[in-house]
């Protein structure tokens, strides 16, 4: 007996694609399109469009499908216009017909990307997992399902299995997708949306499940385990033309519409009441509606939140990115048929209450926007501003005074009106004789220039503001009592209308919280994501572990922790592009959907390979040991290769040790390697200059001064030609070493540690960093231990580059010395290489930055970007240790981002030009330097500059959507999209840093120097 209840789901999903690609919301009309078009398609859209170009929209007609006592019938009746409907009837019937056709074929193709992975979690495994084909299977009919069904549920079962108990980081379900993908080939090969991505998995389940019912039970009708998790039923009552009806429907997955609405109860509200219908084919024109109530639920409640219309201006579907909320538990006893006689009293009560907010907020709004023209104030406020004004002192006469007061017509000015502001003021008035022409002569002249109000006589440092030119203490006193009356009076009337706003709400919220209505609980299980456009996106999978009791990400192969405050930003919508279009809901009550396996013998749970069935968990052995024998493998070939690596490495010391015999062990690797930079000598040149200044400061000394030196209590006499010196380096400690009796070894070690700390304690501009002068600098500033300043400020005495000349040799003897002194306890040597480890990694850091920068302004963007992307990674790394590590880290971001904008322009304006070769370069540049660099963008979000930038990126490709294109260019596009719009954080396609080149610690300066300076003359745009 073959299943009735894939039809429903093929006419749900068909409705729900044509309500999407038309902008068509009546059930009745997309009905009658399934119906004509034989379950196509593009047939039914065709249909559809050409319907509604020839037809007056008077003259339509819906077929509404109701089931009256008299019998089961289609009753033909009109549809009320409904103004969310957008009207197809325009004359440009073509253009309109290639947008849809634009329309449908763009969202066959923009979901290739979509798996198993985010879909498996939501469906219950176990019944996959215990499932066992027929055991008449060679006998059944090989009709094309059988053919298809049990070979997908075959390698279903083992993809479910390897997900418990694989050893592997992640699982390849090509096998189930390929034998799936066939059901979704049209003529031209495309494939449809996730939604019927869904529908269809679900289908091809129910159908593997039917056969095995049908094999175990002798019923008529059989139970299919599928139907009756995933199913349930409502009932439909109505009124239509003065006659009631009901009619019992099943329903899988519940649509809902998402625009107007702002939480999930009011989408479930509004799909449960529909509207008022007119029917044009009855005389009296009677009204007619219905409601639907659930009868029977499914323990796995799916809800499918429709985010898409269609705009008929640009021609395409359009995503609604409209916030909506859903909560963790969703109580649906107001919805049930049995306590529809509550709910109704509830709505009428609700519906009271919304009217009544209606005019309170109404009247709210007269008090908060209070005037008669366009511009509105609060009333509060006017009255202040009144009250103020009536307060105020004038400060001068008024404008139109002065101007009269110095602009007579008869060309003289009275000399009585000059001091009028003076006379209001009470102050002395200024002596201006009239006797004098000049003063006279010079106003007159200066009022021929028409400033109407700039020539106020008002001193400067007074400021001229509105005041009352007239008024009386007992009218201020009276007016003042009144308008602080008045505002008292406002200001309560005010809180008491939002007092009773918020009551309102308050009362609506809790209409369903008394205990009757909170007895079917339902709690959210999963969330399906999707980010991006109407026809591209990228997709994930939110799913609540119950064991953990946490919530669980699950995007491509990446599953990793996540939170419920994650999934709200993620699902909500309003932020980004980014929200949920498929909810789902599990029975709160019924532990089966959730309860673990127990072994029967010892009652304790069943964990990983231990649920599976004895087939499956052979087969998941059998994998895991082979997995661990290409470890074995791998892990060989590894060993091989790093042995002839370090052979190769070996080979390669005896022969630089052969050629190089002037460096000495255990200095750092940029002091000992010439090749890399000229350092040593660097630090040759500075010791000598130290030295030789310490020599000539100890020489201008008196003898009296050379003895003070010596120390003051000696157990044992050195050698007449030597002393014992204690020398202290600040910050460093004291120590002991034997020098000459010249003593300017331990004063050149002392000179050389005081120029450096000076240098360390120096505030200096961007364009000067002593770090990269000197390793000392670097470990001073950032707090290094003593002991490894010590050990790296005796090693640059030490250095054999300074035995030519004899006091250099003097003081690199007793350097080595000292250096032999340290007991291998004092100085962690670990410590020590992270310490010189982190500064080599500055200063490459410092050679990316530059060599990035400098590319950057040659518009070399290419080249920039990868050293950039070092540069700040380094440096991020390098900050986490402390914040004198590296660089200024926003510089860096804000040169990275911008360097990624400048090539996704570039590759945009040749993706715009339409020539082959032009947009292949194009399309190169996105994949190989935007799309996999952009996850760095999104690692920290709150980054909020990064996060801008990827969607001004993603926004710029998508808008290509809406436009007419080749159609070569068009598949290049939606094959490109959802790379682009791909939201993991997985950083592919970088594998090694670009090589530096050879450089000098002079060149890293002056470089270093060079390029801040002409950043700090560039404007920052906004960095």
């Amino acid at each position: 007996m073959l299943s009735v209840f894939p039809f429903f789901q093929h006419q749900q999903t068909f409705l729900n694609q044509l309500r999407e690609i038309t902008g068509i919301n009546d059930a009745q009309i997309l009905q009658q399109a399934l119906k004509d078009s034989n379950g196509n398609l593009e047939l039914a859209v065709a249909f559809l469009t050409a319907k509604n170009a020839q037809t007056p929209q008077q003259e339509e007609a819906a077929y509404y499908h109701t089931a009256l006592p008299g019998g089961d019938r289609y009753i033909s009746v009109g549809s009320q216009a409904d103004p969310n409907v957008i009207d197809l009837t325009g004359d440009d019937k073509d253009d309109l017909q290639r947008a849809i056709a634009l329309s449908l074929a763009e969202s066959n193709r923009a979901f290739r990307e979509t798996g198993i992975t985010d879909e498996e979690q939501a469906i219950s495994r176990r019944l996959v997992l215990n499932y066992k084909p027929p055991s008449n299977v060679q006998d059944l009919p090989r009709n094309q399902k059988e053919h298809r069904n049990l070979p997908f549920m075959r390698e279903l079962r083992y993809l479910f299995a390897l997900l418990v108990g694989t050893k592997r980081k992640y699982v390849d379900p090509s096998r189930a997708v390929e034998i799936l993908k066939d059901a979704f080939k049209s003529n031209d090969s495309q494939q449809q949306d996730v939604s019927e991505f869904t529908h269809k998995l679900l289908d091809w389940l129910e159908d593997a499940f039917q056969m095995k019912a049908e094999e175990e039970t002798d019923e008529d009708k059989p139970k299919n385990p599928m139907v009756e998790l995933f199913y349930g039923r409502f009932l439909a009552v109505g009124v239509l033309e003065g006659k009631k009806f009901e009619n019992t429907e099943m329903f899988g997955q519940y649509p809902l519409q998402v625009n107007g609405f702002k939480d999930l109860h009011e989408c479930l509200e509004a799909a449960m009441i529909e509207g008022e219908i007119e029917s044009l084919h009855s005389e009296n024109s009677g009204k007619s509606g219905q409601e639907h109530w659930f009868t029977e639920l499914p323990p796995v409640l799916t809800f499918e939140l429709s985010r898409f219309e269609f705009n008929q201006a640009l021609g395409r579907p359009e995503k609604i990115h409209n916030k909506l909320e859903f909560p963790q538990v969703l109580y649906l006893d107001r919805y049930m048929h049995r306590n529809r006689e509550i709910t109704r009293i509830k709505r009428e009560e609700i519906k009271r209450l919304k009217d009544y907010l209606t005019v309170l907020q109404q009247r709210l709004e007269r008090y908060l926007s209070y005037g008669s023209g366009p511009k509105r104030f609060p009333l509060v406020d006017v009255l202040q501003y009144a009250l103020e004004f009536a307060s105020s002192k004038p400060v001068c006469t008024s404008p139109v005074d002065d101007i009269d007061a110095s602009s007579p017509s008869s060309g003289s000015v009275p000399s009585q009106t000059l001091p009028s502001t003076a006379d209001q003021q009470g102050a002395p008035p200024p002596e201006l004789p009239s006797t004098s022409p000049a003063p006279i002569a010079a106003i007159s002249s200066r009022s021929v220039i028409h400033k109407p109000f700039t020539q106020s006589r008002m001193p400067p440092d007074l400021p001229m503001h509105p005041a009352p030119r007239h008024i009386t203490e007992e009218e201020l006193s009276v007016l003042e009592s009144c308008l602080h009356r008045w505002r008292t009076e406002i200001e309560n009337d005010t809180r008491d209308l939002q007092e009773s706003i918020s009551r309102i709400h308050r009362t609506i919220e809790l209409m369903y919280s008394d205990k009757s209505m909170i007895q079917v609980p339902y709690r959210l299980h999963a969330v399906l994501v999707h980010e991006g456009q109407a026809n591209a996106g990228h997709y994930w999978a939110y799913i609540f572990d119950h064991r953990e009791s946490r919530w669980m990400k699950y995007n491509d192969i990446a599953v990793t922790k996540s939170s419920w405050e994650e999934l709200v930003r993620d699902s909500f919508g309003g932020y980004r592009n980014a929200s949920a279009y498929c909810l789902m809901y599990i029975n709160d009550k019924p532990q089966f959907l959730i309860q673990e396996e127990f072994n029967k013998e010892t009652g304790q749970a069943l964990v990983g390979i231990e649920t599976l069935p004895p087939d499956l968990r052979d087969f998941v052995e059998e994998d895991n040991q082979r997995f661990e024998k290409e470890l074995e493998e791998w892990d060989a070939q590894l060993a091989q290769k790093a042995l002839q690596e370090k052979l190769l490495a070996s080979q390669k010391l005896r022969e630089s040790e052969s050629s190089v015999t002037t460096a000495q062990a255990g200095e750092p690797e940029y002091l000992e390697q010439p090749s890399r930079s000229d350092f040593s000598k660097h630090l040759k040149e500075e010791t000598i200059r130290i030295i030789t200044k310490a020599s000539h400061e100890h020489e201008d000394k008196s003898p009296e001064t050379v003895l003070q030196s010596k120390p003051e209590n000696t157990t044992s006499q050195p050698p007449s030609n030597q002393q014992v010196v204690e020398v202290e380096i600040p910050h460093v400690g004291k120590f002991m070493i034997e020098s000459k009796e010249g003593g300017y070894d331990d004063e050149a070690i002392k000179l050389e540690y005081s120029r450096l700390v000076k240098l360390a304690q120096e505030d200096t501009p961007p364009e000067t960093d002593y770090r990269l002068h000197h390793v000392i600098v670097y470990f001073i500033q950032n707090q290094a231990p003593k002991k490894i300043i010590e050990k790296t400020l005796l090693e640059q005495f030490a250095d054999r580059n300074l035995s030519f000349d004899e006091r250099c040799h003097n003081i690199m003897k007793v350097a080595q010395a000292k250096i032999e002194m340290i007991k291998p306890e004092e100085v962690n040597m670990e410590e020590y290489e992270e310490w010189h480890q982190d500064y080599r990694k500055f200063r490459e850091t410092t050679m990316y930055l530059i060599i990035g920068l400098e590319n950057f302004q040659r518009e070399s963007y290419i080249d920039s970007l990868l050293f950039l992307i070092c540069a700040y990674q380094n440096n991020k790394e390098l900050l986490s240790k402390g914040p004198y590590r590296g660089h200024d880290e926003e510089l860096i971001s804000h040169y990275r981002r911008e360097c990624l904008l400048k090539l996704n322009e570039q590759a945009a304006e040749l993706f715009e030009s339409g020539e082959d070769r032009e947009v292949n370069n194009g399309l190169i540049i996105m994949n190989e330097f935007i799309v996999p660099f952009l996850p760095l963008l999104l690692v920290d979000e709150m980054e909020e500059k990064d996060i801008l930038a990827v969607e001004d990126m993603r926004n710029r490709w998508c808008s290509y959507l809406g436009q007419e294109m080749e159609s070569n260019l068009q598949e290049k596009l939606t094959d490109f999209l959802p790379k682009l719009l791909d939201c993991s954080t997985e950083i592919k396609g970088f594998h090694e840093p670009p090589k530096l080149p050879p450089y000098s610690t002079h060149e890293l300066c002056e470089r270093f120097a060079r390029i801040m300076l002409s950043l700090s003359r560039t404007p920052a745009d906004g960095r």
